[in-house]
């Protein structure tokens, strides 16, 4: 039996994106969204926030560091990673997105900055 692993995102980055080259060349650039969930009715409302790691490769890593800062509103397309590694002889584990698209939304801020709605995916 096959499996779906598809995920879309909208949310606020919570720091500038972290742009790196793996050994070979590859650009990898690291995003931490925000995701805002309001529930309860009147005033009964709670607001709950959940903290996504996100992983874009190639140019849409490049594009993600050239153009994105802390605070721009995106929506992030991809697929669901499960980390592990041991450290100290404890197993830890973390679930990311692995971007394959990523599309800016809110107000283009400056020239040479892709407008709202604008896929930077390559």
């Amino acid at each position: 039996m096959s499996s779906v692993n598809n995920v879309v995102l909208m949310g606020n980055l919570t720091r500038d994106p972290e742009l790196r080259y793996t050994g070979g060349g590859a650009a990898v650039c690291d995003l931490s969204l925000a995701l805002n969930y309001v529930k309860g009715k009147g005033d009964e409302k709670k607001e709950e926030v959940s903290f996504i790691d996100c992983t874009a490769f190639s140019k849409t890593a490049e594009n993600a560091a050239n153009y994105l800062k802390k605070g721009r509103q995106v929506i992030v397309e991809g697929r669901l990673q499960q980390d592990r590694w041991e450290k100290d002889g404890q197993k830890h584990s973390k679930v990311k997105v692995v971007v394959e698209r990523l599309t800016f939304v809110g107000k283009q801020e400056s020239a040479g900055v892709p407008a709202a709605g604008e896929d930077v995916a390559f």
